[in-house]
């Protein structure tokens, strides 16, 4: 991501979050910083206080991409992510293979191989923000 950035003349702010104290704090110091977007990780922390990190995006305005589409149909604006029902299709056919005798340590690791991007478009209007036209058409989903 850093390199990308550096590439496109973007910096790129990085804030640790390894406490419930540390999301709020998080904020302000983005917020401070002058940040213009916001980009969260998978991670359980950041899941477990959804409703809280959506809640701090929308006050301080800040367009924010998620990594699963839980965020956006609770209301974030956007998500990027592996496409987890595909995912957990793609479990039971592991489990199916080793209970008719594979063994696990025989079975490839496999990268997710279907993505999809969403966008929810009441979030957008509650920032004020203009989603373009050709963005909207990469979507695999739209909330209206």
């Amino acid at each position: 991501m850093e390199a990308l950035a550096k590439a496109l003349g973007v910096k790129i702010q990085s804030l640790e979050v390894r406490s419930l104290e540390d999301i709020a704090s998080a904020f302000a110091g983005a917020k401070r910083e002058g940040a213009q977007a916001l980009i969260t990780t998978p991670h359980s922390l950041i899941t477990s206080q959804q409703r809280q990190v959506l809640d701090l995006a929308a006050k301080n305005r800040l367009p924010a991409m998620y990594p699963a589409s839980e965020f956006v149909e609770a209301g974030g604006l956007m998500s990027y992510g592996p496409h987890y029902a595909d995912l957990w299709r793609r479990a039971a056919d592991y489990v199916d293979k080793i209970l008719q005798g594979t063994k696990a340590a025989d079975l490839p690791v496999e990268q997710p191989k279907k993505f999809e991007f969403i966008v929810n478009l009441k979030a957008a209007k509650q920032i004020s923000l203009t989603i373009p036209p050709n963005v909207l058409a990469r979507a695999d989903r739209v909330i209206k």
